[in-house]
């Protein structure tokens, strides 16, 4: 009696385990960051040629789902079922590589993809930057093009600055943007949803607030998956630059699901005191052989509260200006969960 209830114990662990991964691969879509382009004297934005066309490559050979940003983040607002294999492939700051290299590439591959831009360069007819008209050819072949503030001018609260200032600064960087893109790419530009990448990634509690106030779904550089119980005020993306755009590495990050995590303390990036800092997560369900890194992939010691709630804290003082502490646990068949947590240090 005791071995048949143990096995039917167990017969329904399993089920339940391959249900929650089921509903992961429904409920989420990998979403990939780039920068530059063919640039190799920026290594930590660029990306080679060749990795981007394996990429590609990897992403049509294999049948994946290649979906324009808002698209994804619809259906996560919705809660509608997302396709199996779902990625979306951004680009941020509108650097001309992103023309005359990466378009191109996804133009053949009939690829869609999306654009944040920074308008000021834009409108200055920077020499490292894409043109208006450029932008527009573009948008006529797969790409659109989302808020990335006006000058790229950080989103957090500077020194000394007074609230009432900063809220007028932070307003004014996105709704000059958007303003813009809007004359000229059409009314309809980056509306459904409004969609904005916050500049160097960075952003504290008050500015996701102040974001999310202003009509507004916030995109980080924080490695990880989005899902429907995605926080909309940071969604995650995979950073691809040339150190992590290795073939390996951009397979298993095609192969990952959503931490299953029910609260994270604290929200906030910003270190106010303590470092290294301590990070609290609760998960929905226990989880075995999970493990957490810091940026340079350096363990950290997980300190268990319960089956399902976990403390984590780096060995040592992490250095300025962003870290971060990132989660991982294998998830079965080759697939990963995955979390990370992004740290703003200001020296």
């Amino acid at each position: 009696m005791f071995l048949k209830k143990t096995l039917m114990l167990f017969l329904l662990l399993t089920q339940l385990y391959a249900y929650d991964k089921e509903a992961a691969d429904t409920q989420s879509a990998v979403v990939f960051m780039y920068h530059r382009f063919g640039e190799s004297a920026y290594p930590s934005t660029n990306i080679k040629v060749e990795q981007f066309a394996f990429h590609l490559e990897y992403l049509q050979k294999n049948d994946y789902n290649v979906w324009p940003l808002s698209k994804v983040i619809r259906y996560i607002i919705e809660k509608k079922p997302l396709p199996k294999k779902t990625v979306s492939l951004t680009i941020d700051d509108a650097y001309k590589s992103t023309y005359t290299h990466a378009y191109p590439m996804l133009k053949k591959k009939n690829f869609p993809f999306s654009v944040f831009v920074n308008t000021a360069p834009v409108d200055q007819k920077s020499k490292s930057f894409m043109s208006w008209d450029q932008i527009r050819e573009m948008r006529q072949n797969g790409a659109e093009f989302l808020n990335h503030s006006f000058s790229h001018d950080y989103l957090i609260p500077k020194k000394g600055e007074s609230e009432d200032g900063w809220k007028k600064r932070i307003g004014d960087e996105v709704q000059k943007a958007q303003k813009r893109l809007q004359e000229e790419l059409g009314s309809d530009t980056n509306e459904n949803p409004k969609i904005l990448s916050y500049p160097f990634g960075e952003y504290s509690e008050q500015s996701a607030e102040l974001i999310a106030s202003l009509g507004y779904i916030g995109v980080t550089q924080a490695s990880g998956v989005m899902g429907h119980e995605s926080d909309l005020k940071a969604l995650c993306r995979f950073p691809m630059a040339e150190d992590f755009a290795h073939a390996e590495s951009f397979i298993t990050k095609l192969n990952t699901l959503p931490l299953p995590v029910e609260s994270v303390h604290p929200f906030d990036p910003l270190l106010k005191a303590e470092n290294p800092p301590t990070l609290r997560i609760k998960l929905k369900r226990p989880l075995s052989q999970l493990g957490c890194y810091i940026a340079s992939g350096e363990a950290i010691k997980v300190h268990w509260i319960s089956q399902t709630e976990f403390e984590v804290r780096a060995n040592r003082p992490l250095e300025a200006p962003r870290n971060r502490y990132a989660c991982t646990a294998p998830a079965g068949e080759g697939k990963w969960y995955w979390f990370s947590h992004l740290w703003i240090i200001n020296e």
